[in-house]
């Protein structure tokens, strides 16, 4: 029988919008729902996590400013999305939150996950500089419902 971190990292690379949002790694069955805080409060985040949230954000910021310049190449927004989904995975294999946090961040990962699909051309009719704003919005999202110390919001074109 294969681990399930084997099976989650196949099922990223396979459909990361699908089955990463509805998946879970540590094996509760969390599903995709509407965020929400710990009892009025942010939810504890673990190194990995707070390793790999930093890296997608310095990807996204760095990445924003030519995407909505209409200046970004497919190959800078294949290379996004492949930034993205390593940092994603790293995320899925290493962090251990409890069972209600780890639900919240299935729902972030999901949506940043959908933002990669579009930067990466893969949902027809959608621009691929919407999947940028797409995961900067999503991380601005993480930051308002996780306890991140030093965390800075993206900072979205207007």
């Amino acid at each position: 029988m294969k681990s399930p971190i084997y099976l989650l990292c196949a099922a990223i690379l396979a459909n990361p919008l699908t089955t990463l949002a509805a998946e879970d790694h540590h094996g509760h069955g969390a599903a995709p729902h509407k965020m929400e805080l710990n009892a009025g409060k942010k939810w504890t985040t673990d190194d990995p996590l707070r390793q790999g949230m930093n890296a997608i954000n310095f990807s996204a910021a760095a990445m924003l400013p030519a995407a909505h310049a209409g200046k970004a190449t497919n190959a800078n927004y294949d290379a996004f999305g492949k930034e993205v989904t390593a940092q994603v995975t790293y995320i899925v294999q290493n962090c251990k939150l409890d069972p209600k946090a780890d639900a919240q961040l299935h729902t972030i990962i999901g949506d940043i996950m959908a933002g990669v699909e579009m930067a990466e051309g893969k949902q027809q009719g959608k621009k691929r500089s919407t999947g940028v704003v797409k995961v900067a919005q999503t991380l601005n999202t993480y930051g308002k419902y996780f306890d991140h110390p030093g965390w800075k919001p993206v900072a979205l074109p207007h």
